[in-house]
């Protein structure tokens, strides 16, 4: 635990020296689109050996992707040795992907493969602020009872399978920093990502007693409303959300002011409602550099609608922050080809040069379409172009 704790006060020493300079806040400045995919470990072999992560590096070399975010959290292990896990659980990596003990650092690999490629490389926090899944917590939740988030019937939050700590819980904050610092410290990634788990949390949670106490505090007493999606509760909670995602980007800037801090969660403002991320103010309030909401849906008129509902809340001055995530497969189902160059077409007349697909094992369905689509249109965005002519 000592590791945790040194990377806790790093953390707050990074937040006091940059609280009051906004100005010091590095941005990381793109130039060219985001052409990217999620590399994950669930559906997938590619990430359990150095010649499946060469293979999967140069396939999204061949069709022109330009950034990988390559898992590097879930089910409440890390997909790189850890020493703020091993120090915490006493496993250092998920053992699945080195059950040989051989020392084997995957997020390391997939560096060393994509660099020569100009390949960027993001480490991503799939999991977030949930601990497992169908694992009532699982081994954090364990070792750390009271982390757990509670409904209003005082059980573990559990959702859609996903298991949660109580991410408005000062400690879970700084437990989920210390291991995106650690990345950010000690890898040469492009950036960082959490998604629609970082920083998210149900809506149904956030019943736990220090929580309770806090909001009785700043209300005259009065108790939140067992309603868990009563506007003004759900407000409360996303603020401080709101809040956490401000100090994770100032804490990985003071790291590496280059580094990318990216978000990408769900539609709003479902992603409100359900998960309190309130991500329209993470955006006005300039807290991400690359901005990959998830537009999943299964019929083209669906995801234009959803797009275009999703490119309304974009600053026109911040698009450039904006790539949609693009759903290509979800167990055995796989987009129909007129539905996937749909939505390729459509992103690109809303004046989008690239997307994100979920995930890899799609890719390899679609590879004439993309490498097509992505031929077809310039990377760099027009006011670069101009300052090279």
């Amino acid at each position: 635990m000592r590791k945790l704790v040194r990377l806790t006060l790093l953390m707050m020493l990074a937040h006091f020296c940059w609280a009051g300079e906004p100005g010091n806040v590095g941005k990381a400045v793109l130039p060219e689109a985001v052409r990217g995919v999620w590399l994950t470990n669930v559906a997938s072999d590619a990430l359990y050996s150095r010649e499946g992560i060469e293979e999967a590096v140069a396939l999204c070399d061949e069709l022109g992707i330009n950034t990988i975010f390559v898992v590097t959290w879930n089910k409440g292990q890390t997909l790189y040795p850890s020493e703020v896990m091993h120090n915490f659980t006493g496993i250092a990596m998920d053992p699945e992907l080195d059950p040989s003990g051989s020392g084997r650092d995957p997020l390391q690999e997939v560096i060393d493969a994509a660099r020569p490629r100009g390949i960027r490389v993001i480490a991503w926090f799939e999991f977030g602020f949930s601990s497992s899944h169908s694992a009532n917590g699982g081994e954090i939740a364990r070792l750390k009872p009271h982390w757990k988030s509670l409904n209003a019937q005082g059980e573990l939050v559990t959702k859609n399978g996903f298991d949660w700590l109580n991410a408005l819980d000062p400690e879970v904050q700084a437990f989920m920093s210390s291991l995106v610092l650690e990345v950010a410290q000690r890898y040469d990634v492009d950036g960082i990502q959490g998604d629609d788990r970082l920083p998210a949390m149900p809506s149904e949670g956030g019943y736990n007693p220090a929580v309770i106490e806090r909001y009785q505090r700043e209300h005259d007493g009065q108790m939140p409303p067992a309603d868990s999606q009563a506007e003004d509760w759900v407000d409360w909670r996303a603020a401080i959300l709101n809040d956490y995602a401000e100090d994770l980007y100032r804490q990985v800037k003071a790291v590496r002011p280059d580094l990318i801090v990216s978000f990408s969660p769900s539609i709003y403002p479902w992603s409100k409602r359900e998960y309190l991320q309130d991500w329209p103010t993470w955006l006005r309030e300039d807290n991400v550099d690359l901005l990959v909401p998830q537009v999943y849906r299964h019929n083209l008129a669906d995801y234009e609608s959803a797009l275009q509902q999703t490119l309304a809340l974009i600053p026109d001055g911040e698009r450039q922050k904006f790539v949609p995530g693009v759903l290509i497969k979800v167990g055995d189902q796989l987009p129909s080809p007129v539905l996937f160059e749909g939505m390729l077409a459509a992103n690109r007349r809303a004046g989008l040069l690239g997307e994100v697909f979920f995930f890899y094992e799609g890719l390899e369905h679609f590879r004439e379409s993309i490498r097509a689509s992505y031929a077809a249109q310039p990377v760099r965005f027009p006011e670069y172009l101009q300052g090279e002519e």
